[in-house]
């Protein structure tokens, strides 16, 4: 079975009909060989700084600047999210192939491969690389997948960006809170 993984359910709908997977069960569609699952965008995020170690919650002077020696993803903690993505981690247990339907771009590629790893997918994975749905521009796309290492200068710049803005956002935004705020205020950086 391929397995397809969108980026949204209305992306995900769109690309079903195409590859014929028209039975529609909890979080995805199959049928035609292929299952169509979906992400709400995020599923994954950078760990929060408590994640990594417990004096990180307390807004301090002391603890700053925050560098985790590794940085590591976790899962949103939401009932929805969690419920999703257990149907895709169970797809991708079963799958013999993935096909990355997520939108054509760093986020995109940033979303999809965190949900991949974090599911701890270890099967070949091709790219569907559009920028229309139309019927004709998902025919095409897959007429032409992409090999995944092709697009990795981009997940590698999108985590770059993901990092950068975790270690400034939070570490300057606590300083500025720290020092400049007025009661508690919260100076976002």
């Amino acid at each position: 079975m391929i397995l397809c993984i969108t980026e949204k359910p209305s992306v995900g709908k769109d690309i079903a009909q195409i590859v014929g997977a028209t039975t529609r069960r909890d979080g995805y569609f199959e049928g035609n060989g292929y299952c169509v699952t979906w992400t709400f965008g995020h599923l994954c995020c950078l760990k929060e700084p408590s994640d990594y170690t417990p004096e990180w919650k307390r807004w301090s002077m002391v603890y700053l600047p925050m560098i985790p020696p590794r940085f590591g993803i976790k899962l949103i903690d939401s009932p929805s999210i969690k419920r999703q993505f257990e149907t895709i981690r169970n797809l991708i247990l079963q799958c013999d192939e993935i096909i990355n339907c997520g939108d054509a771009g760093q986020e995109g590629e940033l979303i999809q491969r965190w949900v991949m790893q974090k599911a701890g997918c270890d099967k070949p994975v091709k790219r569907l690389w559009i920028s229309s749905l139309t019927d004709e521009a998902i025919r095409e796309g897959f007429q032409n997948l992409r090999p995944e290492k092709d697009l990795e200068p981009l997940y590698l710049a999108g985590l770059c960006r993901a990092i950068g803005d975790w270690v400034l956002g939070l570490n300057a935004t606590r300083l500025y809170s720290l020092k400049y705020g007025v009661r508690g205020q919260v100076l976002s950086i």
